[in-house]
């Protein structure tokens, strides 16, 4: 596997499209961000990660490159139906309310379009607020085919706490900071046919719009 096969992903409630079609993917700090934001994620995750600061040290054991805070940037997956997604399918933790799998979109963006743009980028091994996770700085891009486990990523269980770790290395982050024109995400994910034509009627490309119903629960 090269950089330019892997795609990143980042789940958003449908709502929310229209406003990223008009503006890029927005952080919620950007003079751009969506002020309707439809939210479907973990609350107290979100607001841990607002001042959660963690150590880029690229795997050494020696003095960290830089530290930066999760909370400023935009986090994307490098796989799909990750255990977030059951929560947000299924209710339970700090999701205010389930959603129902035909209102959540993925979108999906070229890791190679963005190292190859001006954005500052970072990635984890794994699970970015858990203490085994490493991060890497961009010196580091041209080894993430290694140093993401895609056994992990793809697992379809990871269940039970003999997966623990498995859990952790599925949910291996790309992290963004600032905003992402909307020109760096190539396709869409949704689950049924009535969510694609709710998709291409707000215009986007009926080509780029996959209906994948095993990428949900």
């Amino acid at each position: 596997m090269n950089l330019e096969q892997i795609k990143i992903y980042r789940i958003l409630h449908i709502e929310n499209i229209p406003h990223v079609l008009a503006n890029g993917i927005t952080h919620k700090n950007s003079s751009n961000s969506n002020p309707d934001f439809v939210g479907i994620g973990d609350l107290s995750l979100i607001s841990n990660r607002k001042t959660r600061r963690v150590n880029i040290d690229n795997g050494s054991t020696f003095v960290p490159i830089e530290e930066i805070i999760l909370g400023e940037f935009t986090p994307f997956y490098f796989g799909v139906k990750m255990p977030m997604l059951y929560v947000i399918q299924h209710g339970g933790n700090f999701v205010e309310k389930a959603s129902k799998p035909e209102d959540i979109v993925y979108l999906a963006c070229s890791l190679q379009s963005i190292v190859n743009s001006e954005l500052i980028y970072y990635f984890s091994d794994g699970h970015a607020t858990d203490s085994l996770t490493t991060f890497y700085s961009k010196e580091k891009i041209t080894s993430l085919p290694a140093i993401i486990d895609w056994d992990s990523v793809t697992k379809s269980y990871w269940g039970g706490h003999e997966n623990l770790n498995i859990k952790r290395k599925k949910q291996a982050e790309f992290l963004v900071k600032g905003d992402i024109p909307t020109d760096f995400i190539i396709g869409y994910v949704c689950y049924c046919d009535s969510a694609k034509i709710k998709l291409i009627e707000l215009g986007i490309n009926e080509q780029i719009v996959k209906v994948i119903p095993n990428a949900y629960y």
